[in-house]
């Protein structure tokens, strides 16, 4: 029972949830069960049918609607005199600024991705505004509480980083069968379907010296009158076949490697399709494009029975047959969906015939899908723990009883007789360029590298910048927004295809960027250090930022120099580990040869979250609430 202390704060508050989906439904629920009685929604995303199971606030009828909208209704229905508030909108609009928040007494987040998590944080923190952080992955979850000053912001600990592969391993010299996921993903079906302009080395040369260069550089093309299976045994032919040939000519490639074998679907396929499988136009579409399904015409019903290389290679030519006479006005606009059951098929197939070339072992759609989308199942128990412990630390919060604000994390198997186990949160890291404002170092080839390298792969994808500005002393270089004009434009659009050494203001060893975001409010200091060589291997992206965690100087002589190619991002779902900080030592009570770890995987329902091993915890005190 709630004290009349807790009742009075429930009640006067102003709560903004951030996403409605696997934790927000239970969240939303809860929220209204525990008498908040002020609460508003943000999230972009609409209801999809694989939703159902487990976000109970919705049905198949609302499929395709709002989620914020039918969550609020839905509570509505048995709190009808609460003020509940949605917006179907990106919490990253310019509508949602500092001054919005500054409104709320607690943000309560139950977002999906770690670019959206971190704009919260610098939002609350410019605002003041108290942040409850959550996620889940299966059986795992935490919740942590930050506020400004007082406790680390979400950003003090640096979250792990898609997982990527230089461009030479994933076109030439797959070892992994997410190597050829990514190929048949990123390259192949991006190419087929997406931009067939896009620059990527799938129109490699044959070693057929006869063949003429335009048909070298159009075999992606299909020609108006061009038969749809004899196109996609062209395809089929160059990638598994001709291209291999080509990669095999370099001997020296394969001195300590296992060699791969070309395909070639006249060896695979019987010399016609259409008689032996019908018509693609008698396929049934169910639900929508993102249903139509390749397996009931090939008689194929189980998404875990491992195919063959004749099934793998059916499916591949009947998929690519599908997309042209059933989802022709896509092609040139299509990027890959784990919810799109015919792209999850295709690429699957195209995966394992390039794993079979490769000696690597072939996998079932159902793998094949948990690798593609980087899923890791969701239990709908674990959110409905996830969103009660929110509300508790919200509760808090609204209280501010600091000394009793706890990390909880939701263990799968129980420790010290525990399946939740609470830990006091962790100071402000000084080393955090968010909150502490500590200068960030970044190494980069300044004669090699352009302005749009740092904007696009510093700025943006490990900043987080959404309209970031770039000073260099009293130089602006580059700025985004509504509100320049013509020439103000052009010139930064000039300035991003110069070698930062040729700017205006040229930026060279030693050089201190100002790098801000008006919409974060947030500003930080980037120190400049000219580097010649980069591991491709090891720094595929040809330059390294560091400053903002305690982690080891990085070594500037590297054997080799960067070839410029630009790596590959996959999430990869399975655990890394990174050194723990001083902050994080290991409890006494706990065995000294563990490190730090942490997972960041999606789940079904795509809260996202970076699972710390609860049992790596500081010396502070544990305790049970």
């Amino acid at each position: 029972m709630a004290t009349q202390q807790q009742q009075s704060a429930i009640k006067g508050a102003k709560v903004l949830m951030v996403g409605a989906g696997g934790i927000g439904c239970e969240l939303l629920k809860t929220l209204a069960l525990s008498g908040f009685e002020d609460i508003h929604i943000i999230d972009m995303d609409t209801i999809e049918v694989s939703n159902l199971n487990r976000q109970f606030l919705f049905r198949r009828s609302h499929v395709g609607q709002s989620k914020a909208k039918v969550a609020r209704d839905a509570v509505l229905r048995f709190r009808p005199h609460i003020n509940i508030r949605s917006y179907h909108a990106n919490v990253k609009n310019p509508e949602f600024d500092v001054d919005f928040f500054k409104q709320f007494d607690v943000v309560l987040n139950g977002l999906d991705n770690l670019d959206a998590r971190r704009h919260v944080n610098r939002l609350c923190l410019a605002a003041d505004v108290p942040l409850v952080e959550s996620g889940t992955t299966g059986f795992l979850g935490q919740v942590t509480v930050h506020i400004k000053g007082k406790t680390e912001c979400y950003e003090c600990q640096t979250k792990p980083a898609p997982k990527t592969y230089p461009v030479c391993t994933i076109t030439s010299t797959p070892t992994k069968f997410v190597h050829c996921i990514v190929w048949a993903k990123e390259l192949l079906f991006a190419k087929l379907f997406g931009d067939k302009n896009q620059d990527n080395d799938l129109n490699v040369r044959s070693n057929n010296s006869a063949s003429s260069s335009k048909e070298t550089e159009d075999v992606f093309e299909r020609s108006e009158d061009e038969d749809i299976e004899q196109y996609g045994r062209k395809i089929y032919d160059h990638v598994f076949g001709s291209n291999i040939e080509a990669a095999l000519s370099n001997e020296e490639t394969w001195k300590n490697r296992r060699r791969p074998r070309p395909i070639y679907s006249k060896d695979v396929l019987p010399e016609s399709l259409t008689q032996q499988n019908g018509s693609t136009q008698n396929c049934s579409v169910t639900d929508g494009d993102s249903m139509v399904s390749v397996m009931p015409l090939l008689g194929l019903k189980n998404p875990q029975e491992l195919w063959g290389l004749t099934q793998n290679s059916l499916v591949f030519i009947e998929a690519l047959k599908l997309f042209f006479a059933k989802r022709k006005k896509e092609i040139g606009h299509l990027t890959f969906d784990k919810d799109d059951q015919l792209a999850v098929e295709f690429v699957t197939a195209a995966a394992n015939i390039r794993a079979e070339s490769f000696g690597i072992p072939l996998h079932s759609l159902f793998e094949a899908k948990g690798i593609a989308g980087n899923i890791v199942h969701a239990v709908a128990t674990t959110n409905a723990i996830i969103a009660g412990l929110i509300v508790i630390e919200a509760i808090k919060v609204l209280k501010k009883d600091v000394d009793k604000f706890r990390m909880t994390y939701c263990l799968e198997h129980p420790s010290k007789k525990l399946l939740l186990m609470p830990i006091e949160p962790y100071e402000p890291n000084p080393a955090c360029y968010v909150c502490s404002k500590t200068p960030l170092v970044l190494e980069i080839n300044t004669r090699k590298s352009k302005l749009r390298d740092l904007v696009d792969k510093i700025v943006k994808a490990k900043l987080g910048m959404n309209l970031p500005l770039i000073m260099h002393g009293n130089s602006l270089l580059y700025e985004v927004g509504d509100d320049l004009d013509d020439i103000m434009v052009a010139n930064y659009n000039a300035n991003l295809e110069k070698y930062l050494s040729e700017l205006p203001s040229p930026i060279l060893n030693g050089s201190i960027l100002t790098v801000e975001d008006l919409q974060q409010e947030l500003s930080c200091k980037i120190n400049v250090k000219h580097r010649e060589e980069f591991d491709e291997e090891k720094e595929p992206e040809g330059m390294v930022l560091s400053g903002w965690t305690q982690s080891p100087a990085t070594n500037g002589e590297s054997a080799s120099t960067s070839n410029n190619e630009n790596p590959i991002d996959v999430t990869d779902s399975s655990s890394g580990s990174e050194t723990a900080s001083k902050k994080r030592k290991l409890s006494e009570t706990e065995p000294s040869n563990h490190n730090k770890e942490t997972e960041n995987v999606e789940s079904e329902d795509d809260d996202i979250m970076e699972v710390e091993n609860p049992m790596i915890v500081s010396k502070k005190k544990i305790r049970v609430e």
